[in-house]
Formats: C-alpha cells, structure tokens, sequence
C-alpha cells in the first residue's frame, strides 16, 4: 500500500491527536532513526507534541553521531516514561510504529498497553507476520526500498518543506536500506533522493554518517573468510563465538556477499550477546529471506531480513539454517 493513498486518513489521525510518540525497532539503524525523525519534525510543523521513544543503550555509529548532534533538538523518552507524558484523554495520543510491525522488535512491548488499537499506526517496508502488531491503519509497502523512502512521499505529499539536515537523515535511511542504491532500487527511489537534495539534503554528510570503524571493517572480512556455498548461489558465514558483533555488522557481511559472482542470498551468523545469537540475511530477489527466516522465529521482506535466537550457538542456528535451505531446495 503506498503511503499517499493514505495521506488523508493518516492526517485526521494525526489532527485528533494531541501527543504523538514515535517508536521504531530495537537498535536503531539509519533507516529506522531517520524515518522517524523526518516523522518527529513533519508533526511538529503540524504543532503536534512529539515524543521519540527510545530505549537503547548502545547505538551503532551513525546513529549515536545523530544523537549527539541532536542532543536537546528531541524530546526522547524512555518506555518507562510514557504514562507521565500521555495526554489526560487517551483518546487523544497517538502511536507510530516506524520501520518494523513485530511485537518483538519494537523498542518495548508495554508500550503497546498503553495505546488501545484504533490509536496506533504501523508504517513499514517489511512483510507482515504471525507476530505482527496489530492496529487501526497499518501502512505495509514491502515495494518500497525504505521507511525513508515512505516518510519522504508522505513529506512531499504534504508539501512540507524539511529543513535540509533532516532531510540528510531521511536520505541517509535510503542510502543504507538500498546499500549505496544496489538493491530494491526503483525510479521512485531516485525520485525521493532526488527531492530530498532539492531540499538542501547533503550526500557527503550522508556518507559521513556511513562512515565505518576500522576494526569493526576488519573484522567482517576475517568473518567473510569462514563462509561455505551452497549449491553454488546461497552464501552462509559464520562469525567467531569469542566474539560479539552488531547486528549492522552482520547485515553489511550480508549486502557484501551479494556482490560475488554466482550468489542469490546470504546469510551471517553471529553472537550479538552473551547468550544471542542473531542471523542477518540478503537476497537478490530469486529467494524471499523473510520467508527462510521465519521458521528460526526472524522476518523482514523478499530482499532482507533477520532473526535473533536465545540461549543458543552459532553451530546450533547454522544447522537450524541449514535445514530450511535443505527444505528450501528440495
């Protein structure tokens, strides 16, 4: 569903709510932070109050970068914080859940008792699923190559002019989704950054953000050296078990196997906590990733996705893995 088609029902909602809080998934990337950025100062040019409802401790570098330039430019609250910032008529806040539509992905699921379902709006590019939230609108364009891509069509639908740093944010959420404009690109995503820089969007501020640390780099290619084929197309690496990665590292791993010859889809496994381990997957489109990972309790779209494992091994979930690709391949 495109998000213009929308534009009018999302802008009663958004004209009956007093408060409006803003929530995305757990460790933030470029994407989910820049959407609901371009989301937070769209609604304050309505006069909304908007809340940015964050609970994680640690940010990858990009985001924290955005964070501190915006240290005090927010009003960023913690889950534990919204019964004092809800408006005294209930009927009058509002939800968004941005970039993600899983109960299990968001920042918190209790935030999700304090806001019945006919006040919550989901705008998101991934697949839906069993553990999909459920609300009165939910905006779902797996079509589209970002949330980014959907917070700049709702921007322009409006015709409102985004001051150029935060339109930098919502490009930079592009950038990343699309991996430098190589995957789940289309003429209306050129179109977007296009608009976006007609805003005063800066591509080198984006890749700034996108700026990597060295060691971080060297170790994704140590993890790329441990990688087994499948079938001569499905690429399937494993990271060291002494050692904890983001989960953006393994998803970069991911996009980065896609550019050997001969691969479809990849997947990188790796510890993300003591006892977590996380599987980032990529496709070029012949195989749906959402639909591999959802047996190992993960999701996403067609061309991305992911899925974290408690209290496991990397050599448990790889031969978890393994067997939906058996299955997959018949």
């Amino acid at each position: 569903m495109k998000i213009v088609e929308q534009k009018r029902n999302l802008k009663k909602k958004f004209k009956q709510a007093k408060n409006i809080f803003i929530m995305a998934h757990k460790d933030l990337d470029l994407d989910a932070l820049g959407s609901s950025i371009g989301m937070y100062f769209m609604l304050e040019k309505m006069h909304k109050n908007c809340f940015l409802i964050i609970d994680d401790k640690r940010h990858e570098l990009g985001v924290e970068k955005i964070l501190q330039e915006l240290e005090g430019c927010l009003h960023i609250i913690t889950s534990q914080q919204i019964e004092e910032n809800l408006y005294i008529r209930s009927r009058k806040n509002l939800l968004l859940i941005l970039d993600t539509n899983k109960e299990d992905l968001i920042q918190s699921k209790e935030v999700l008792d304090y806001f019945d379902e006919d006040i919550r709006i989901i705008i998101d590019h991934h697949d839906l699923g069993d553990t999909s939230i459920t609300a009165d609108m939910r905006i779902i364009d797996n079509e589209t190559s970002s949330t980014c891509e959907m917070i700049c069509n709702l921007i322009e639908s409006y015709q409102i002019k985004l001051e150029p740093y935060y339109a930098t944010l919502v490009l930079s959420g592009i950038v990343l989704d699309t991996n430098n404009f190589t995957l789940k690109t289309t003429a209306e995503t050129y179109y977007a950054a296009y608009y976006l820089t007609s805003l005063g969007a800066s591509p080198r501020k984006v890749q700034y953000l996108l700026k990597q640390d060295i060691k971080d780099y060297t170790e994704r290619q140590k993890v790329i050296t441990n990688v087994d084929i499948i079938d001569e197309r499905i690429a399937v690496a494993k990271g060291s078990p002494y050692t904890i990665y983001h989960k953006e590292e393994l998803a970069k791993i991911a996009d980065t196997l896609l550019f050997f010859n001969d691969i479809e889809v990849s997947f990188v496994i790796g510890k993300t906590a003591d006892k977590t381990i996380a599987i980032s997957g990529r496709s070029l489109g012949k195989y749906n990733v959402a639909t591999m990972l959802e047996p190992l309790g993960g999701g996403g779209d067609k061309i991305g996705g992911a899925a974290k494992i408690e209290n496991s091994t990397i050599g448990k979930v790889e031969q978890k893995l393994l067997q939906v690709i058996k299955k997959q391949e018949g």
